[in-house]
């Protein structure tokens, strides 16, 4: 009988330095002896940043800081390479890493020459990262005894052309996994796939979303019906806040599906969030580790997380903006007004984190992050010309100034007087609520507060849920 199969993704701070790749290499040779594991890895910490600010700088025409940065990625690499590879395989590795950052060179300076960032190329482009680090991480695992194979996702993960946001087609990638994937696992080989990536049916490349390494993780998981995935990264686990606001934070234990799911769309930074949609019909658990505290139990995600009433964490998102739209007349049809806004902010491909409205003045407010308020904007002054030219509805309003609080639980459904304590628990603090969301499953509570008063707000709602504990999350 074979032994469980293990997928482990390793974030970027978990592959950030030479002394990281060889801490990522012990934890998957340690599993490899109970399991036979597949990893999943991105690329070094900051480098996708420099990815895509090299790209940013070719488009604006900028040759010198194309340059220095393409020197600056090829500096680090080759480094690490010094530090993990032995002697007699560096100038093979070194060659294929030169390999990787000239074919990104290619395409950051043909995007210097066109002043522009098509979105397929910048697809083609920003993954080389996770390329890199694959390489660094299976020659450091070689190094160790563990036989292994770097393997680049775009042969593994079939995807839809939504570029810089694709989504996996599930039954091509789990025939494109098996087969690439399974011969390797079957001759002892450890694969070290690269996360964020993928490609279409027709080979061309995507990405899969800032972040996405965690969901590559978890769709080849759930494409090869592996028993477990372990997301690796610099924290405990999930937590009850975030520990640089509330000072006795304390991790979670156990969480299910839906509240993860919950703190990550709510800001929670643990995990990208849209990581577990491929698990759940399979309850393929994952557990939140700590590359760096291995020794720590973390927290597991999964179905069911015991009978705990009421709240379970408390998150918030700083960076975001509340767009206010009202009718003229209150004979205007809201309903109509809120469909047609919504559907402009899809085209817009912007996420919009909470919506309330008003029954009677017909006027409804949307949150969304502030870096993506100019493409929402530009929709809905198309989706509503009319309507503005002619004065029927009122200038939309937008206020920089908010920030969102989400209280999450499973626990929460049925519980009587919640939300009237949440909000007593803020107003004691002279704090504001400018909107408020509750969804039917009251899995979570969502308030809009001032975001000069959002830390505060997190505490007092922390406080009230008496979710801190004594125990050292530092």
């Amino acid at each position: 009988m074979p032994k469980p199969l293990l997928v482990m993704k390793f974030g970027g701070t978990s592959v950030g330095s030479p002394e990281a790749v060889r801490r990522a290499a012990e934890l998957a040779a340690h599993a490899a002896a109970d399991f036979r594991v597949v990893v999943v890895a991105s690329a070094m910490s900051k480098v996708t940043d420099l990815l895509l600010d090299t790209l940013e700088q070719g488009e604006r025409g900028d040759e010198t800081a194309v340059e220095a940065n393409l020197q600056a990625l090829l500096d680090k690499h080759m480094a690490a390479s010094a530090e993990l590879v032995p002697s007699e395989r560096r100038p093979a590795v070194e060659a294929r890493l030169r390999e990787l950052l000239d074919r990104y060179g290619r395409i950051a300076r043909g995007m210097l020459l066109l002043r522009e960032r098509p979105p397929r190329s910048v697809d083609e482009a920003v993954s080389t990262g996770e390329k890199l680090s694959t390489v660094l991480l299976a020659e450091t695992l070689e190094a160790a005894g563990v036989p292994a194979q770097a393997v680049d996702s775009a042969e593994l993960i079939v995807t839809d052309d939504l570029f810089g946001s694709a989504s996996p087609l599930m039954e091509e990638t789990r025939a494109k996994a098996s087969a690439r994937l399974g011969p390797l696992l079957a001759d002892g080989v450890l694969p070290v796939a690269t996360g964020f990536n993928g490609a279409t049916a027709k080979g061309v490349p995507t990405t899969l979303g800032r972040g996405g390494s965690d969901f590559s993780a978890a769709i080849l998981a759930a494409a090869l019906d592996a028993d477990q995935l372990w997301i690796w990264t610099d924290v405990d686990g999930i937590l009850t806040g975030d520990p640089r606001v509330i000072s006795d934070a304390r991790v979670l234990p156990e969480v299910t599906y839906n509240e993860a799911a919950e703190l990550a769309y709510a800001g929670a930074k643990v995990l990208h969030q849209r990581t577990l949609a491929p698990l759940i019909d399979k309850e393929i658990p994952v557990w939140i580790k700590n590359t760096f505290r291995p020794e720590r139990p973390g927290t597991r995600i999964g179905p069911h997380a015991g009978e705990r009433m009421g709240v379970r964490a408390i998150t918030s998102l700083p960076k975001v903006s509340l767009i206010s739209i009202e009718a003229v007349s209150f004979t205007q049809s809201g309903a109509q007004l809120m469909s047609r806004a919504l559907a402009a902010a899809v085209r817009a491909k912007v996420d919009v984190l909470m919506l309330s409205r008003s029954s009677f003045r017909q006027n409804f407010c949307m949150l969304v992050r502030t870096a993506e308020v100019e493409a929402v904007l530009e929709s809905l002054r198309d989706e509503l010309a009319l309507e503005l030219d002619h004065g029927y509805v009122h200038p939309i309003e937008i206020d920089h100034s908010v920030g969102l609080v989400a209280a999450v639980g499973e626990g929460m459904r049925g519980t009587p007087g919640l939300a009237g304590r949440l909000f007593t628990a803020i107003s004691q603090h002279s704090i504001n609520i400018i909107a408020i969301a509750q969804g039917s499953s009251e899995l979570t509570i969502a308030v809009v507060v001032r975001q000069d008063q959002l830390e505060e707000a997190v505490r007092a709602i922390h406080s009230e849920c008496g979710l801190g504990s004594a125990v050292d999350v530092a």
